[in-house]
């Protein structure tokens, strides 16, 4: 009853971006996924008791959480910048990164709040270089073509995505047996949505394939589908299989999304934080 009094004051009327300014839709939209978050935490990691949650949350548990958030920060902090730069074509694209934004925000702040509730001090947030040291510019029109900033902004969001997708599924064996296992497997599936809808919206297939990157994303991106060529599950290579007709490298790969290792995901992320 709490959660449908809650959801009944927060209608479409009152928080739709065409009412109001970016920069107060955007406001809007973080205090509801807070008060979202508030309501949703008794019905999971806070129902656990701290001490237990503390005791049964190892070590490896606990990195893979402060990555996670360290990731969400990133991600969070982008689709603000993106939603206030004046860069987003209105209509589709703007509505996009609005929703995307809302599920970043709610991340951070379910994130942020189990680690507090399991007597851990959450990671703090870095500051971030979106221009990676002056490699990008997403945020401002360089003059160089009116979508200049745009295409770069895509191909950015793009990156992040497809790394917070697999930096999820890396870290799932170090959730194995802690109470945050289900909650970064549902967050991990939202993330993959958000990874196919960037990639359509950059005219891509919604999948990897290979290690391939994509087509206008920069070299420095590379890191972030290496691995991904893997035809090997489960010790039997796919390209085999289907009644002896054999799939195609492509299709296979397709297939089939590889992990992100920790150390791999923050040298990732490393690119965008500054020293």
């Amino acid at each position: 009853m709490r959660i449908i009094n809650f959801l009944s004051q927060y209608t479409t009327d009152k928080i739709s971006p065409e009412k109001t300014s970016r920069r107060e839709a955007f406001r809007q939209f973080g205090n509801w996924s807070r008060k979202a978050a508030a309501f949703a935490l008794p019905l999971g990691i806070s129902a656990i008791p701290r001490k237990i949650s503390a005791q049964t949350t190892g070590d490896t548990a606990v990195s893979a959480l402060q990555l996670a958030l360290t990731l969400e920060y990133l991600e969070n902090e982008f689709y603000v910048k993106a939603l206030d730069s004046g860069v987003l074509p209105p209509g589709q694209p703007e509505r996009v990164f609005m929703q995307i934004s809302k599920h970043e925000s709610a991340h951070v702040d379910f994130l942020y709040a189990g680690l507090e509730n399991a007597d851990l001090a959450p990671v703090q947030k870095p500051n971030f270089d979106f221009t990676a040291g002056g490699a990008f510019d997403p945020f401002n029109d360089t003059g160089v073509g009116s979508d200049t900033a745009y295409v770069q902004m895509l191909a950015l969001a793009q990156a992040f995505e497809d790394t917070g997708v697999r930096a999820y599924k890396g870290q799932a064996a170090n959730l194995m047996g802690s109470a945050f296992l289900t909650a970064a497997l549902q967050i991990h599936s939202v993330e993959a949505r958000h990874a196919s809808e960037i990639r359509r919206m950059r005219g891509l297939k919604g999948w990897i394939t290979g290690n391939m990157r994509g087509d206008g994303m920069p070299e420095a991106t590379q890191a972030v589908y290496n691995g991904e060529e893997n035809t090997m599950q489960g010790g039997v290579d796919v390209t085999s299989l289907n009644s002896g007709t054999p799939f195609s490298f492509e299709s296979a790969t397709e297939a089939y999304d590889e992990p992100l290792s920790g150390d791999d995901a923050t040298a990732i992320a490393g690119l965008f934080i500054m020293a």
